[in-house]
């Protein structure tokens, strides 16, 4: 498989790239900063410089063609209203407009638990984020492609345990950023599990009895 990561500097992106290539999957990891570059290629991948906001649908797509899944993790990552809007909302939907034109039938979006931070001290910044992704994931199941949207709890550092909850409503929690990486590369290895939408998080299941059960269902 071939794969163009969007985003994959970064702390699921990258990860990916590690689980992907250990397959031998080929991982094209698109990047902003040039520095980011270096955490593509150690992880195996090709390192390709991207811009969501600065490159046209053509120019992204030209980048995409050849690959058969498009995985999206960027973000703003708390660089301001607007970067959040032009990367996680407009850059999603440059993302999907692109891999269409493409020919490339396969996207997952990262996203965000509709319950993040619920209750606590998260800001307007963090609120306006929240709505943007939702208008992403809508975007997204409006198209065509053969999409799946994964909405992790809040993401850890700490080493995974390749155990987790899935399901497309599952209480709200943590999740270790290294088994978000490896429930998509599983994902992405199953072709029947599609156009749904997946909360994860932390649990007892081994990933890939999760994905199994998910494409049973």
């Amino acid at each position: 498989m071939k794969v163009f990561q969007i985003g994959a500097a970064g702390g699921v992106g990258r990860r990916l790239t590690q689980f992907l290539t250990a397959r031998e999957d080929a991982v094209t990891g698109m990047h902003r900063a040039p520095a980011q570059g270096e955490t593509v290629r150690e992880g195996g991948g090709l390192a390709v410089i991207g811009d969501l906001i600065g490159d046209s649908v053509d120019e992204l797509a030209q980048k995409m063609r050849g690959h058969d899944a498009v995985v999206f993790s960027a973000g703003a990552h708390g660089t301001g209203k607007d970067k959040t809007t032009l990367i996680d909302g407009k850059g999603l939907q440059k993302a999907a407009e692109a891999a269409a034109l493409a020919g490339v039938p396969r996207f997952v979006l990262v996203s965000v638990f509709p319950d993040a931070l619920r209750g606590g001290e998260a800001g307007d910044g963090f609120e306006h984020y929240i709505k943007v992704k939702k208008t992403a994931e809508v975007y997204l199941t409006r198209t065509e492609l053969d999409w799946l949207i994964v909405r992790p709890g809040t993401l850890l550092d700490t080493p995974g345990t390749d155990r987790v909850t899935a399901g497309p409503a599952v209480e709200y929690g943590d999740v270790h950023r290294d088994d978000v990486a490896a429930f998509i590369d599983a994902a992405l290895h199953e072709p029947r599990l599609n156009r749904v939408i997946v909360e994860l998080t932390s649990g007892d299941t081994p990933i890939a009895e999760a994905v199994a059960r998910l494409t049973a269902a």
